[in-house]
Parts: structure tokens; sequence; C-alpha cells
């Protein structure tokens, strides 16, 4: 590995690879294309960074205009900041430029970045194609190509516009697709974008949730809120995502929550960019410490240090519950999730049991209608400080 990059494996205390770094970084440093199984937090963004920055290092390119030599492909505009983030981290001794695009905000200060050449580009597909169709990219000097969260682009329909951008891409390239899971689309795909790939899998769904702590309350609907008003009187809950079905649901309890003297703030779809990462921002440095999301935040961000997750309304959708709690134990901590489950809630609760094979323990007893919370939270066990492991 380039002495740059050890350098700033070394400034973020990076001691140990995760199993996906393990696996991955030796074939991709001898240059074959790869599929990646992997959940997020695995460590998967310094999986693929590492190697592709290893190699930029090693062949040293000026990039033309609006050229760019390795491309990043994102689901979301979260997920691609996330990416941005550790690409600039791992970098920091380094003079390779990167960028990220994505849509929800002005192109006028990404298509300043383009405008010299960029080492490495993480985008959204939409945002991309509206700058390659007006003539402001070019990728016919992509070298590297990384699909992050394939299933994830497939769920959300942009699968068309992923095929639309690898048709402009070179022949000759290292390209790289991960996926939680490999529904035959995805596996189509692959096909078509990989040559002779090697394959790592790791940590499967199932078993992630077995670094989290699980605890239900079984509790009617209305005395939710005074449930939650009551854990958080614990400061042991010092980094919580609150998970509600709906948007406008997030929105209410998060206001709730503000005017009851706890720093909230809620992060979903409707909100604009800027205020969106305005509240990851807060959240992360913690001067928020309650973030009230819906299933947008459940998948592909990752913020250090979430102590807590909380389930305010259980979702339909059992998968859904794997992801949200996966907010918190990443990359080789520990955590904590707690589920509210009202009665009209029992079907999703067995649902969740029997996909994660964990039944939840029961935790106190139901608040009477219009208490301030006799539930208590449940003592954490002490376990061993994890180590710290690479991002």
């Amino acid at each position: 590995m380039a002495e740059p990059l050890l350098r700033s494996l070394s400034d973020a205390n990076f001691e140990r690879p995760t199993p996906i770094q393990a696996k991955a970084i030796p074939h991709l440093l001898d240059d074959y294309d790869l599929i990646g199984i992997a959940q997020t937090g695995t460590g998967k963004t310094a999986a693929f960074a590492l190697p592709i920055l290893h190699h930029m290092l090693d062949e040293a390119v000026r990039m033309p205009a609006k050229g760019v030599r390795a491309l990043v492909l994102a689901p979301t505009r979260e997920l691609a900041l996330q990416i941005f983030d550790n690409v600039e981290r791992l970098s920091k001794h380094t003079r390779l430029r990167h960028a990220v695009i994505f849509g929800g905000v002005g192109q006028n200060p990404q298509v300043q970045a383009l405008a010299r050449g960029i080492d490495m580009l993480v985008a959204t597909p939409g945002r991309l194609l509206d700058l390659m169709n007006q003539g402001l990219v070019r990728l016919d000097t992509v070298t590297h190509l990384v699909l992050d969260e394939a299933d994830r682009m497939l769920d959300m329909g942009f699968i068309h516009d992923v095929k639309k951008i690898i048709a402009k891409l070179p022949e000759q390239r290292q390209s790289m697709l991960f996926s939680a899971t490999m529904p035959k689309e995805v596996a189509k795909l692959a096909r078509d974008m990989l040559w002779e790939p090697m394959r790592v899998e790791v940590t499967p769904e199932v078993v992630t949730v077995e670094a989290i702590e699980q605890h239900v309350f079984h509790v009617q609907q209305p005395d939710k809120k005074a449930l939650l008003e009551k854990l958080l009187d614990d400061p042991a809950l010092a980094r919580v995502v609150v998970f509600t079905r709906t948007k406008h649901g997030a929105n209410k309890l998060a206001g709730q929550l503000a005017k009851s003297g706890h720093s909230a703030d809620a992060i979903h779809g409707n909100k604009s960019q800027n205020a969106r990462q305005r509240a990851l921002a807060a959240f992360k440095t913690g001067d928020c410490r309650v973030l009230v999301a819906t299933d947008l935040f459940a998948r592909g961000i990752d913020v250090a240090e979430v102590t807590h997750v909380i389930n305010y309304e259980l979702p339909n959708e059992p998968e859904s519950y794997v992801h949200r709690i996966g907010r918190t134990g990443r990359a080789g901590r520990t955590g904590i999730a707690y589920a509210f489950c009202d009665p009209s809630e029992r079907s999703y609760l067995t649902a969740i049991e029997r996909l994660t094979r964990v039944q939840l323990s029961v935790v106190g007893s139901p608040l009477p209608a219009g208490a301030r919370g006799d539930a208590r939270p449940p003592q954490r066990q002490q376990r061993p400080q994890p180590r710290r492991r690479a991002a």
C-alpha cells in the first residue's frame, strides 16, 4: 500500500482491516474485477477506495478538463456524501482531486469542480446523466468503476440510468459491484459490467444484528411519546436515532421532543438537501442528540457511535427493521435497539423475530395511559471494548 495512504490510516487510528477489506483489497490491488456481497457498516468504502487510490498514486496521470479517472456510483445523496468524506480522509496526504455530485442542489459548484478534471468522482446516477447530457463531464477517461449498493439502485429504479452511464465508459477498466443482496437483475448487471470477477461475501444480514442488544416495550400507541421521553432521561442514550413510518410523523415527533427540552431534529425525503446535511452534521458532532428519521435514513448512512436505535413505530417490512437497527453496532461496535410495539404491530414484531432469528427481550410493563413513564431502560451488560477498525 502506498506510503501516503498508510499515513492516513495511521492518523485515523485504523489498526486492523474489517473482513470485507481483508478479502477484497488483495484482489483489487491485483487488478481483478470484484463482486462484494456485504452490508452497510462493514467497511466497504475503504475496501474499494484504498486500492483505487493506490493505483492512482502508482500511475500518475493528469486528467484532461472535465475528465474522470475513477467513478463511484451511489444510489442516494447521503451515501454519496458519506463515501466522499471517507475518500477525503483516506487521501489526505495525497494531491489527488475528488468531487461529489448529486441532485437537489445547484449544479454550478459541481461543474466548477469537474472543470479541471477529477481523479475520483462520487456521483448519484441522475445528476451525473444530467451533466453528461450537457457535455460538462467526460467518462472516456475512466479506469475504475464502482457500483455501490447495487440492490438499492434496483429498488429505487436507477438500473436503467446506470446502464446508460456504463455504456459511455471504456471497456478497458477495473470494475467493482457491491450489494447486500443479489437479485436476478443485479446479477445480470454484474455479468454485463464485470470481467471474470472475484467474489467475496461477508456478514450475512441475519448475523449483523447479533452485535446489537434488542429489546421490546409492549406499549399502547398513545403512550409511546411518554415512554420515549422517559428513556431519553437516561444520559446513557447519548446519540439516538428514532424511526417513524412517515415524514409527517418524524416532523411531529421531533418538534414534540424539542419542546420537551431534548435536542432533536428530523431527517426525511421532504427536507431540502441543505437541511438534511445540517441535521446530519449536527448529529455527527453531538450538537443534536436525537435524530428522528424515516426509512430514508435506515440504509447507507454511517454516523459513528450511534448508541441507541429506537423503533418508535415498527416497520411493516421486517428487512427495514434490520437496516434500521444497523445504524448502531457498526464495524465491530456494539449497540442497543429498542422497539415500541403497540397491539396493532404484533404481526410486524412476529415477522421481525422470524427474519432475525432473535426473540426480542421484553422490558418492563406498558405505561398506564397518561403516565410520564414507569418503565426503565434495561441496564446494558458490561462488554469488553471492541478494537477500533477501519471504516
